[in-house]
């Protein structure tokens, strides 16, 4: 990328954003049937617990990530999602340490996330992100294409 990349808490529901949300629902929708793709749209993701974080290059959206509240116990990563052009440049990594910068400024102790077994690149980034593969939480059940991950963070100074 020749312009740099900014991350920025915004609403999902710009058009582009909302385009590329509708690009990645139809990417999950290939990798596994629909009782395995857990994803808010955009209504949830606009709800006060929910911080939809964007990754942009000269104005134009790469990705996306949410960071979701659950109370004062941890918080959830969902939606994170890079367009194809985006990926390989450690844009996924910078978004995922937005993420994790929020969870610590939320005062979460840990982070956790349920991604697919499918998608072998965003577990490696996870796994070298000090993640860790743990069992379903929250409302979550147990899935042979889901792969539930924690990390725990370090406390804000």
């Amino acid at each position: 990328m020749s312009e740099p990349v900014t991350i920025k808490v915004e609403h999902p529901d710009q058009p582009e954003v909302a385009a590329l949300l509708k690009e990645s629902d139809a990417y999950y929708a290939k990798l596994y049937p629909a009782e395995s793709n857990h994803l808010l749209d955009i209504d949830k993701l606009k709800r006060p617990k929910v911080k939809f974080h964007v990754a942009r290059a000269g104005g134009r959206v790469l990705g996306f990530g949410a960071l979701v509240r659950h109370g004062d116990k941890y918080g959830e990563i969902k939606r994170m999602y890079l367009a194809p052009q985006a990926r390989g440049k450690g844009i996924g990594r910078m978004l995922l340490e937005a993420l994790e910068a929020e969870a610590v400024a939320q005062g979460f102790a840990r982070i956790r996330l349920e991604t697919g077994q499918h998608q072998p690149e965003a577990l490696s980034l996870y796994r070298s992100s000090g993640y860790r593969e743990i069992g379903p939480f929250g409302m979550y059940v147990a899935d042979p294409n889901s792969v539930f991950m924690e990390k725990r963070l370090a406390p804000r100074r």
